[in-house]
C-alpha cells in the first residue's frame, strides 16, 4: 500500500505518451514503485542496493 509514501512520486522519463508508466519514491526505508495509472492500489518498496541493480541492469541492456 501507499501508507509511509506521502507525495515526492516521479513518474518514469521514458514513460512517452503510450501510458505504461512507473512511478519511483525514496522514502528514508527504500524505494516504493507504483503503476502512475493506479497510484491508489499501492507499492511495492525494495531495498536501495536492489533498485541500484534494477537500474544498472536497464541501463546496461539499452532499456
Amino acid at each position: 500500500m501507499t501508507t509511509g509514501i506521502h507525495g515526492g512520486w516521479r513518474k518514469s522519463s521514458h514513460s512517452a505518451q503510450e501510458g505504461e508508466c512507473v512511478e519511483v519514491a525514496a522514502p528514508a526505508h527504500g524505494i516504493g514503485v507504483r503503476d502512475s495509472k493506479l497510484p491508489g492500489r499501492g507499492h511495492i518498496t525494495v531495498a536501495p542496493a536492489i533498485w541500484g541493480s534494477f537500474v544498472a541492469a536497464l541501463k546496461h541492456r539499452g532499456a
